[in-house]
């Protein structure tokens, strides 16, 4: 079994699609990846994945060995990045993701917390989705990441703030003269509602829709926020998001809080168990300071 074996099996395996998996993550034929696969079955000696008109599927085998697979390139990975420190030991490194928007918020103060450290430590800043601040912080790209809890990952999770969700609308929707609008309000409106990479996200829009008995029309699923707000614009569509997305607003569109007791999302610290980094223990060290020092809509 070779290492490529485990990365085709995780990229198959998290698209859902042997075509999609080897057009947009491992640009390979789709043939070559199938045969890839099939080796890497008869090497386990079970079947990992079920084949189907649309798509493949995890068998219960496949779900038990995606978790090992994962762990087994973390460590790969961190072994090439520890190597590659070692090799240039310059300062020490202290990566930073967010999830994009929420450096507006979180940035100044994050940094606030290593003031002292500053000028002996190299901090890089990135921003990305969850899950892909998920995967770069297991495989050591990413000492620490505002997130959200994603789960398969290994990681621990402390959680720094509870977002509120809010409706966001076109600015010249009949409801934006309403200080609130209710669940029953996107009943009839196309609702533009969250993709597969934000998927906490979903599930917590989801639930709150299902337990209100709100059966929404989803005109397009999609994940990233910008696109969200082109589509609210451009479809006059609806949608439930984290109140920091009023950061970055556009004039098109415009949002307001939901009437009652509006569902929240964690906002999470995640990182690595295992990475005794001091930075890294030192700013875990002053989360709570982090956490008291926001005072905005982001914390509630």
């Amino acid at each position: 079994m070779e290492l490529r074996h485990l990365r085709y099996f995780i990229a198959v395996a998290e698209a859902g699609s042997l075509t999609d998996a080897a057009a947009n993550r491992l640009h390979t034929s789709q043939p070559s990846l199938s045969r890839q696969i099939r080796d890497l079955e008869e090497r386990v000696g079970v079947a990992l994945l079920t084949r189907g008109a649309h798509g493949v599927a995890l068998t219960d085998a496949g779900r038990a060995f995606l978790d090992h697979a994962r762990l087994a390139m973390a460590q790969v990975d961190a072994g090439v990045e520890a190597a590659r420190r070692a090799a240039q030991p310059l300062k020490p490194r202290f990566a930073l993701g967010f999830l994009t928007g929420q450096e507006i918020t979180w940035l100044t103060d994050a940094m606030r917390l290593l003031r002292a450290e500053l000028p002996n430590i190299e901090v890089s800043v990135s921003s990305d989705y969850s899950t892909e601040l998920a995967a770069a912080v297991a495989h050591g790209k990413l000492d620490v990441a505002f997130m959200r809890a994603e789960p398969g990952y290994g990681l621990e999770y402390r959680v720094v703030a509870q977002e509120p969700l809010v409706v966001l609308m076109p600015s010249d929707h009949p409801l934006t003269s309403r200080d609130t609008v209710s669940a029953e309000d996107l009943r009839h409106a196309p609702f533009i509602a969250m993709g597969e990479k934000a998927r906490v996200l979903r599930q917590v829009v989801d639930g709150y829709l299902a337990s209100a008995g709100i059966e929404v029309d989803i005109a397009q699923s999609v994940d990233n926020p910008a696109m969200v707000m082109s589509l609210i614009a451009s479809t006059r569509g609806m949608t439930l998001i984290p109140a920091y997305v009023e950061n970055l607003m556009p004039w098109s569109v415009v949002s307001r809080p939901l009437a009652g007791q509006a569902p929240t999302i964690d906002l999470a610290v995640g990182y690595r168990p295992d990475n005794t980094a001091p930075t890294l223990q030192l700013f875990l060290s002053r989360i709570e300071a982090l956490r008291s020092s926001i005072d905005g809509p982001t914390v509630r």
